[in-house]
């Protein structure tokens, strides 16, 4: 994958010494597989969409492939020969996600040696996806509504204002309406945010493309060469389809990515398949008292449990839990373990 020209963004040459600019790296094709027709009436909404300058906010689970809708949006605009830029909004602590976001100037804070752009600049011209947008903090919330309002950021530390040009796709697996009646999300930013509302449809209600799904995985992926050739046994894909797969499509692709490391021979047969998978009933066995543990080293032990039955799937892991996302990324930065389970952001020319 290469670097696209970001100079267009890039302040006079005697500043770039001293500015950090984010790598926006063009993501590899990732085509949406499908057959079933309520992805049929999806897709049809995304080309209506696409071409319009309005925002979008999709809704939907977690692992139901939402920044694969907002991809694209952007690949068939008239943004589609600039950047498309993802942030995860959950993934990062308030200070560092507006830096960012906005970017910083120099010594804007203890650590900042140099001018730093951010990812709503590095957009510039193209599309700014924030995914887990319900997880904004007020401050920034207010922050984002004044951007989207006036056009312009202000860098952390900075007093000129600089104009942007993005186009904003929003995705959650919350129910936002209600995050506004409890006070949690404020309202005039979520109907600036929501002009256009799509959703994506979980796995179980569409269970006619797990087929087809399958074989795309098996047949690419990074452990792509090692399942080439393999197939699924009838049975082990009766087993496949009855499953209702509550991490969706990103649990399904998880799964094929196991079998094709783990399975032995040419056919995939049921004694492959995981056993959560063939007995959906299976529940991890919890551990007796043990005297030599305290309650914060045995919360640590089941959080990182959770992560590691959900796969990494943190919105899984925390909503299983009883827990907000955000007190699942606290807890991870407390235990040391959060660059273990980090999720990046992306960007794409």
């Amino acid at each position: 994958m290469s670097e696209f020209d970001s100079s267009s963004f890039l302040p006079s040459s005697s500043e770039q010494s001293q500015t950090l600019v984010p790598q926006a790296k063009i993501l590899e094709n990732s085509p949406i597989v499908y057959k079933s027709e309520i992805m049929r009436q999806l897709m049809r909404m995304v080309e209506r969409v696409a071409p319009s300058h309005a925002t979008v906010l999709i809704l939907g689970e977690s692992g139901t492939g939402k920044e694969l809708i907002a991809q694209q949006i952007h690949k068939n605009s008239n943004r589609r020969d600039k950047p498309f830029v993802a942030i995860n909004c959950g993934a990062l602590r308030e200070t560092l996600l507006e830096s960012e976001l906005f970017g910083h100037e120099r010594g804007a804070f203890t650590g900042a040696y140099a001018r730093k752009i951010g990812l709503a600049e590095v957009a510039n011209g193209g599309t700014l996806f924030l995914d887990e947008i319900g997880e904004l903090s007020p401050g920034i919330q207010s922050k984002l509504l004044r951007f989207l309002q006036e056009g312009e950021i202000y860098r952390v530390g900075g007093k000129d204002p600089v104009k942007v040009d993005i186009r904003l796709v929003s995705a959650t697996n919350r129910e936002l309406e209600k995050e506004v009646v409890r006070g949690n999300f404020r309202e005039d930013l979520f109907y600036r945010i929501n002009t256009i509302m799509v959703q994506t449809p979980p796995l179980r209600r569409r269970k006619e493309d797990i087929v087809l799904l399958v074989e795309h995985f098996l047949a690419t992926g990074t452990n792509g060469i090692l399942g080439r050739g393999r197939q699924m046994n009838e049975e082990s894909m009766k087993i496949m389809m009855k499953y209702d797969w509550p991490g969706n499509i990103r649990e399904l692709q998880n799964t094929c990515e196991r079998l094709q490391i783990l399975s032995d021979g040419h056919m995939i047969m049921p004694n492959d398949l995981p056993e959560t998978i063939r007995n959906p009933e299976y529940k991890a066995i919890i551990e007796d008292y043990d005297p030599t543990l305290s309650i914060h080293e045995l919360e640590k032990r089941y959080i990182l449990k959770a992560l590691n039955y959900f796969e990494g799937n943190k919105t899984q892991a925390a909503n299983a839990l009883g827990i907000t996302i955000k007190t699942l990324y606290n807890k991870l930065h407390e235990y040391g373990e959060f660059d273990k389970y980090a999720v990046h952001s992306r960007t794409k020319e």
